[in-house]
């Protein structure tokens, strides 16, 4: 009797974190950084470094608590969100490719593209509500069930973001949609420049 009620509770756990966590994080930033990416490279490298980044991402949460917020000044993390996002938007931006070299360069950039991805997710969600969210609930369920629940949840949108990045590709020209990712980057990153200043300013 006490195995099915702890099966319930872990359940539960499962169930409730990634509620929770797929609403809060459905159309944030890391959604479009997925979204984003996948419109310029392939799929496989984003989704990897995506995921490995939210595992490592909610293993610290639950681990480690609400200390994770004092490991790095949040005003150092948002200023490297913001160069990075910076960066990929100019290069998105001035991008001259026309398509037809895009599978030979994206089969040869697989490694760097999911180490950009990993690197740009983590940072980007590092002390966020998304985690923050996940420490909570850390609390007072199983941790292992928040583990899962909220890495399974952050999983699930970006895959839906790379799916609609995808989707993008087939509708409208590879140069149009990389001035679009290069575009949301760019607004990415003015906003964590914004962030960066009211930090500093506060």
């Amino acid at each position: 009797m006490q195995i099915l009620e702890q099966l319930g509770e872990f359940i539960t756990g499962v169930s409730y974190s990634y509620l929770l966590i797929f609403a809060a994080e459905f159309g944030d930033k890391s959604q479009l950084v997925c979204m984003a990416l996948a419109a310029k490279y392939r799929a496989l490298p984003v989704m990897l470094g995506a995921t490995l980044a939210f595992i490592l991402l909610n293993l610290l949460a639950v681990l480690f608590g609400s200390t994770i917020s004092n490991w790095i000044p949040e005003v150092a993390v948002s200023s490297i969100v913001a160069l990075l996002f910076f960066a990929f938007g100019y290069h998105a931006l001035t991008s001259n490719d026309d398509g037809s070299q895009e599978n030979i360069d994206v089969n040869r950039k697989g490694h760097s593209i999911l180490l950009s991805t990993f690197l740009l997710i983590t940072l980007a969600e590092f002390g966020d509500k998304t985690q923050l969210a996940v420490v909570a609930l850390s609390s007072t369920h199983i941790p292992l069930a928040i583990l899962i629940g909220s890495s399974l949840a952050l999983i699930t949108t970006s895959a839906l973001g790379i799916w609609a990045g995808k989707r993008l590709l087939k509708m409208i020209s590879i140069t149009l949609l990389h001035r679009i990712s290069g575009a949301i980057f760019i607004l990415l990153a003015i906003l964590a420049a914004y962030q960066t200043y009211r930090l500093i300013i506060e």
